[in-house]
């Protein structure tokens, strides 16, 4: 009975109570609250100049991969009435209405570049239209190469993030280190917060950049070059005819002539 009662006194003693043992947890869960929750505004300005920077560029290969991805379509490098269109006139041989077609403005693209010049430079060589697929393969790396060149900015962002994120980290740990060096006893840790936060945000920074910006290089390389092979295969088809009809005149060209010059001899 003496034990019970000494039990009941202790249970009901306020040490015990609910109150008192969630106390300690309710305290502790609120000052980790307090902690956590912070603004994203807040985490980039301790960041620094340096962090400024990445964001700056952030925002930059931003748009250059919303500009690319509204460039790099097939409706925009090769429009289907442009394709309808020169078909019919080069499976005709009209090579005039057919740079005409290419030179207009609004249907200005990868394919009325490539076939456009092409077909000029092949007008004006002495080998005529037996030049046109080199010139076509000339071209069309060219513009190939035009497209890349934003990817290109997209790949230097995804490759100098990262390394300007280990430069705040440098720069953090510098700070923690002369904060040290001048404290005149042991350093406080309020006094090393500030410059540790830098180092580790702007590193945090770097890579939530470079990732991305990485991805999305190699995806748009990727589909530039899944995009313009298809187009150079319909280029191909299209100049077939052309091809076809200059040897045939070329092989007619050399039988001709053959038969005269022997005459001429005998």
């Amino acid at each position: 009975m003496l034990m019970n009662e000494i039990l009941n006194i202790h249970l009901l003693s306020p040490v015990f109570s609910p109150a008192f043992l969630s106390a300690p947890t309710s305290l502790t869960l609120a000052q980790e609250s307090g902690e956590v929750h912070r603004s994203l505004l807040e985490y980039i300005a301790k960041g620094g100049s340096i962090g400024m920077i990445i964001i700056l560029i952030s925002l930059v290969a931003i748009g250059m991969i919303g500009a690319q991805l509204f460039r790099i379509r097939r409706e925009r490098l090769a429009p289907p009435e442009l394709i309808d269109d020169l078909r019919a006139l080069l499976a005709d041989g009209d090579i005039d209405r057919s740079i005409k077609r290419c030179e207009d403005e609004a249907s200005t693209s990868y394919l009325s570049r490539v076939v456009g010049s092409g077909l000029v430079r092949a007008s004006r060589s002495a080998f005529g239209m037996l030049e046109l697929r080199s010139s076509v393969d000339e071209i069309g790396q060219l513009e190939v190469d035009r497209l890349y060149r934003l990817t290109d900015g997209i790949g230097l962002i995804a490759s100098v993030a990262p390394m300007l994120g280990l430069l705040g980290t440098v720069v953090g740990m510098v700070g923690a280190f002369d904060t040290i060096t001048l404290s005149d006893g042991p350093a406080r840790p309020d006094a090393l917060a500030g410059s540790i936060s830098q180092a580790l945000i702007t590193t945090v920074l770097g890579l939530v950049v470079a990732i991305p910006s990485t991805a999305m290089y190699t995806y748009l390389r990727n589909r530039i070059d899944h995009l313009t092979t298809e187009i150079n295969e319909v280029i191909d088809e299209m100049i077939a005819p052309l091809e076809s009809t200059q040897g045939v005149s070329a092989e007619s060209s050399k039988f001709t002539k053959g038969p005269s010059q022997g005459v001429s001899k005998g």
